[in-house]
């Protein structure tokens, strides 16, 4: 290369110095997120957590990961990316409080063709909002400028969470004939689904800005509304007592997802008239002509989270869960057989 000026890794489409500006303007998101057990900041190899410091005694670790699917396509074609880090969030952490676990530390990992700092700073600023409303701290993660593999401003989001439990409080545990089943209600969507939904919007003829017509506002904002977190409100009613399992609603909706915590043997009745379906689901339903099996298997299609209840306990975990700020449903209960049989009409 003698006289010539060397190629570098900015002209081949990946800028270390973007990547450090990154990491120091989202040090103060991930900061606001620390919590007992927190050790260190960003910048590190790795991350470090002392579960002692955390009040642990005998702790078991509980580990999940998970992305939040073709939702990001929408954020990517509205530009509107300011939410999209809670939905990462919650889909590992809603999973992680199933085990009757406590979320206590997240990492993400960010992969895109050309690193615009302002985008990621946004997603990751929303990453951390998902993890301090859900006691969570945002201990590291990954930024992978990757030109050749993403295009046209694509990317890709995925976290992964870790919590703990004490040695013999996992769930589901207990559950039997006659438990309740209490229904917590989503806030849309949240983050299954959407290649589904992507579709009934192209049948629909509509482009993301049009005007929702399940609600107030565009449509592509609506449909970008952040799955819900329920941690908090879980591990209270876990702390209460009379919670024999959790089920987190997502994809394969109330028909797969709840036999998931049920022993062999046990099946659901569930009376489809104990809630009302939201008017998101019902314009997806009516505009493509969804029928309600197909409708209960892919979407949430209102009830986000399942607690299934002693039945002497259900009255007194429904009122905590309502004063804990949920919309909560008395669903069913638990009954011999298998899988979930349903009463009633949805649609």
């Amino acid at each position: 290369m003698t006289g010539k000026n060397g190629l570098t890794y900015a002209e081949a489409g990946v800028d270390i110095d973007a990547g450090n500006a990154l990491v120091e303007r989202i040090k103060p998101a991930a900061k606001r997120t620390a919590r007992p057990g927190t050790m260190a900041g960003l910048g590190g190899f790795g991350a470090l957590f002392d579960l002692k410091a955390a009040g642990y005694r005998d702790p078991i670790l509980v580990a999940a990961t998970d992305g939040v699917g073709t939702k990001l396509r929408i954020a990517i074609d509205t530009g509107n990316v300011a939410t999209i880090g809670i939905d990462l969030v919650a889909m590992c952490v809603n999973d992680l409080v199933c085990q009757g676990a406590e979320p206590l530390l997240f990492l993400d990992y960010f992969a895109t063709g050309r690193l615009d700092v302002g985008q990621a700073a946004a997603i990751i600023e929303g990453i951390a909002d998902g993890c301090a409303a859900s006691g969570c701290a945002l201990v590291g993660g990954e930024t992978a400028e990757m030109p050749g593999m993403y295009h046209g401003g694509d990317f890709d989001l995925a976290g992964f969470a870790v919590g703990a439990m004490e040695r013999g409080a996992d769930l589901p545990a207990g559950v039997t004939e006659g438990d309740v089943l209490l229904g917590l209600a989503s806030s849309g969507v949240h983050s299954n689904g959407y290649s589904l939904v992507r579709k009934v919007v192209e049948l629909a003829g509509l482009s993301w800005d049009a005007a929702s017509p399940f609600g107030p506002g565009a449509l592509g904002a609506a449909l970008l509304a952040p799955t819900k977190l329920y941690v908090k409100p879980a591990l209270a009613a876990i702390r209460a007592g009379g919670v024999h399992g959790l089920a987190h609603i997502t994809g394969g909706g109330l028909t797969e997802n709840l036999p998931r915590v049920l022993p062999e043997g046990l099946g659901a009745t569930i009376d489809l008239g104990a809630w009302t379906l939201p008017p998101v689901f019902r314009w997806l339903a009516e505009t493509a002509g969804i029928a309600e099996p197909e409708l209960l298997k892919t979407f949430n299609a209102g009830i986000g989270m399942v607690v299934v209840a002693a039945a002497d306990r259900a009255e007194a975990l429904a009122a905590l869960l309502a004063e804990a700020g949920e919309t909560v449903s008395r669903l069913g209960t638990v009954t011999p057989g298998q899988g979930v049989r349903y009463t009633g009409k949805l649609l």
